[in-house]
């Protein structure tokens, strides 16, 4: 199934085609090869792509897998009906069920992010973003009392990635500080954190894996040697155990799954929309 090819059609960004698409193929053993195309608004561009799919059917041997969110009628009908590929659309699936379950029609409308960037939602996640960006890596200790969550871990335990995540898509104001050796011998939380430690969450990663992680950074340096990597994360846990932090590994977890988790435990009112 490896030459398996599946497109992500629509008349906006295509995000929403591809996290749904990517959350059903997700439970099927194959990976096929993904396309994205945004922005298919018009007639012309919808027949572009129903050619350029059907080229790929022909060349693979077997018909593309489509899926559509398009609300142009108009442009949804030309790639159901010229299309070889298996089109799957997904406002028909979800949307027209609701709208006989509320008894209203949905807006049909082309994207809503114009409709987002003017929401206080969208600004509290920029402003998100520029706190985790400033609060990156310990890179200053100014308005914690403003975070909702801070990450503590030893350098690269997945810290910086799980903050932005938070911020962009959770509008989470979540610093970050690294644990260091330094930390260690003073055996107690670095003091600019200690007036927060109820909004502290930590990771730990396996010292092997994170020897590989910091040898592709810093190769054959006492950094990356897996005796002191496995000092740090020892040393760490024990702190976190000790001050009462909770924590969690990121060695095979996701960082949807750890920011979920994190949510839950620091913020669960971010849970509920």
């Amino acid at each position: 199934m490896a030459n398996r090819t599946v497109y992500f059609v629509s008349d906006g960004t295509g995000i929403t085609a591809e996290t749904f698409g990517n959350s059903i193929l997700a439970q099927f053993p194959l990976k096929p090869r993904h396309v994205r195309r945004p922005f298919v608004d018009t007639a012309e561009k919808a027949y572009a792509v129903v050619r350029e799919i059907n080229e790929i059917g022909e060349r693979e041997g077997q018909r593309a897998i489509v899926f559509a969110t398009l609300v142009d009628r108009e442009v949804l009908k030309i790639v159901r009906d010229h299309c070889t590929g298996r089109v799957i659309d997904m406002f028909a699936t979800f949307i027209e069920p609701l709208e006989d379950e509320f008894g209203v029609k949905s807006n049909h409308r082309v994207g809503r992010f114009s409709d987002v960037a003017r929401s206080q939602e969208y600004h509290d996640r920029i402003e998100a973003i520029n706190f985790s960006l400033a609060h990156d890596d310990g890179q200053s200790a100014k308005n914690l009392a403003s975070a909702d969550v801070i990450l503590v871990g030893v350098s690269r335990c997945g810290k910086t990635p799980t903050s932005l995540y938070l911020a962009m898509q959770h509008g989470i104001k979540a610093a970050n500080y690294p644990l260091i050796p330094e930390d260690f011998e003073r055996n107690k939380i670095p003091a600019s954190l200690a007036p927060h430690k109820a909004k502290c969450f930590g990771l730990t990663i396996d010292p092997d894996r994170l020897a590989q992680v910091r040898n592709e950074r810093r190769p054959g340096s006492k950094y990356a040697d897996l005796v002191n990597c496995r000092y740090e994360v020892n040393e760490a846990e024990k702190m976190m155990k000790r001050e009462g932090i909770s924590w969690l590994s990121s060695t095979h977890k996701s960082i949807e799954e750890i920011a979920t988790t994190i949510l839950r435990d620091i913020r669960p009112d971010r849970l509920i929309y």
